[in-house]
């Protein structure tokens, strides 16, 4: 008897434990369920993901304010039908467009009044809720609203509150715009990459400093310009100009070392340094003295950092040319995202290139953009006389003789203001460059001139204007290049390709599969199928995919080479 009665409480207590169990486990569903929404937000689409993250907040205020509502509100059965009721006069039933940009939608309809609360749901097709605060705001959406024409057709004209909204032809421009911003975000320097550069410059004149303590070496080019991509070398100047400025200030001289030219004295110190960062810089490796070049240079590459880095000295005019791109790029957002676009477009087409040759560099397209923007009318950026006019005193600048003189005040640099479109201006740009073939684009004045030489393509550089920086393109390569652009103006004329699809590339994401017109002499136009040129272009393409009206990237990795 006393072993009976023992079992019988062990089972007692065994079945309180199951029912204590099956009741937290039933409140940590609840409580899952609360927060695993958040979850499940990630990997919905941002407009969907907002409304969820919405849903979810509410619910939880309402968990936390329930017992607090019960004892304000009492309602009755028929107040509550009647408010509900009364709202639903207030509100209407839209059919919209597909992967509709909530923001612009909500934007479009508040013109007519405020709105209380909305909702989007599908059923054949994206539907949306719309509660306004008062009857006149149905009245005036009525009044904006027509009765479509229906060929073939009979139709009862009745003006009811189930309405259908198509967004005007400039919705298609205003994806495309998105597209080219969300490029330039994809592929410009983060601020993190920026400071790696600088700091590897930094480490560098460690090693220099053995020898010069008073030198600096600084970035120029794509790192500080404004139009670096991730994944670009890191050009760098040897700086000596601190040494002699400070020099010139004391009664006594240093007794120095004589050289048969400044050219052969540069390439004396970057062969020097050249051997102590083969030797004695860690993580430097690959290093290759290219002291041969117009522009001696040291070559190697830094492993912890993963640049391919390039060194020079005293190359004063190139750091000027940084800072006057610079200032281009701060002038007006457009200018960035256009460059950014005809780049990527340039290599997807293989018009530029990471080997040396007969290709259009990514500074000489950098040019022609702006070069084309000076064109506009009203002009988007200022010539480079005018921005020596507009120089002060202490903006004079003179560099081996050259007159590098530029403003550095951008307040003092006033436009007319031009409204043009990202989407225009590109399409402008293929028709400017592709129904001439570009000539002397003069920076200074801004005008085109007769080549003075016979080369295929003749763009002045900024500030040394003797030098052709295009002097390495051939006729073959820009022939390709007009062709291309007047294949792209052509493309951009076409409705279809500006309208968003899900099944294929559309807006600038078509201009960047492989060319399917065939062209006199150019092999490179040849029938292709429309497939992406390689897997970088197709990963680009996916990148730029718009999702619920707002564009989606993923940042490009810091390793892609330029």
């Amino acid at each position: 008897r006393f072993n009976r009665h023992r079992r019988a409480n062990v089972y007692a207590r065994a079945r309180l434990k199951s029912a204590m169990a099956a009741s937290f486990g039933v409140c940590r569903l609840r409580f899952r369920a609360l927060g695993g929404l958040d979850k499940c937000c990630l990997g919905l689409e941002p407009q969907t993901q907002v409304r969820f993250t919405s849903t979810t907040s509410a619910i939880k205020a309402q968990t936390e304010n329930k017992t607090a509502k019960a004892a304000k509100e009492s309602k009755t059965f028929q107040t509550i039908q009647e408010e509900r009721r009364e709202k639903a006069e207030r509100s209407v039933l839209i059919s919209c467009p597909p992967k509709i940009n909530e923001k612009k939608f909500l934007d479009y309809l508040s013109k007519h009044g405020t709105i209380n609360k909305h909702f989007f749901y599908n059923s054949y097709g994206a539907n949306a809720v719309v509660e306004f605060s008062s009857r006149e705001s149905i009245a005036s959406l009525k009044e904006s609203t027509n009765i479509p024409a229906v060929e073939h057709e009979a139709s009862v004209p009745f003006k009811s509150r189930l309405l259908s909204l198509k967004w005007p032809g400039s919705q298609s421009n205003a994806f495309s715009n998105e597209q080219l911003q969300c490029l330039t975000e994809t592929l410009q320097l983060t601020e993190e990459n920026i400071s790696l550069r600088f700091l590897v410059c930094s480490l560098l004149r460690d090693i220099a400093g053995a020898y010069f303590p008073e030198c600096i070496i600084r970035p120029f080019g794509s790192s500080v310009n404004s139009f670096g991509k991730l994944g670009c070398d890191v050009d760098m100047i040897l700086d000596l100009n601190g040494i002699y400025a400070t020099s010139q200030k004391k009664v006594s001289a240093y007794q120095l070392k004589r050289g048969a030219s400044e050219r052969a004295v540069t390439q004396s110190i970057l062969s020097v340094i050249g051997k102590c960062v083969d030797q004695f810089g860690p993580g430097c490796v690959g290093v290759q003295n290219i002291l041969q070049a117009r522009c001696p240079l040291v070559r190697f590459a830094h492993q912890p950092s993963g640049f391919q880095c390039d060194l020079t000295a005293n190359n004063r005019v190139a750091m000027k040319s940084s800072e006057l791109l610079f200032l281009y790029g701060q002038q007006d957002p457009r200018v960035r995202h256009l460059v950014f676009s005809v780049r990527c477009w340039a290599r997807a087409h293989s018009i530029t290139s990471s080997i040396p040759g007969a290709w259009i560099t990514n500074f000489s397209l950098t040019v022609m953009v702006v070069f084309f923007l000076q064109q506009r009318n009203p002009p988007i950026l200022p010539t480079l006389d005018r921005l020596k006019e507009l120089a002060g005193p202490s903006d004079k600048c003179d560099i081996e003789g050259n007159d590098c003189t530029i403003v550095s005040d951008l307040s003092k640099i006033t436009l007319q203001q031009n409204t043009g479109t990202l989407e225009k201006l590109l399409q402008e740009f293929f028709e400017f460059y592709g129904h001439k073939y570009p000539a002397l684009s003069l920076f200074h004045q801004g005008k085109e001139q007769t080549k003075p030489e016979t080369t295929a393509l003749y763009i002045q550089n900024p500030f040394e204007t003797t030098l052709n920086i295009s002097k390495n393109v051939n006729a073959t390569q820009l022939d390709r290049f007009v062709a291309l652009c007047r294949e792209s103006a052509w493309l951009l004329q076409q409705k279809e390709i500006l309208q968003q699809s899900s099944d294929s590339p559309w807006g600038f994401t078509a201009l960047l599969l492989p060319s399917v017109t065939s062209g006199a002499g150019v092999k490179s136009r040849r029938k292709r199928k429309l497939e992406p040129a390689s897997s970088r272009i197709k990963n680009l393409l996916d990148s730029l995919k718009i999702k619920g009206g707002e564009t989606v990237a993923k940042k490009g990795s810091a390793n892609a080479r330029r």
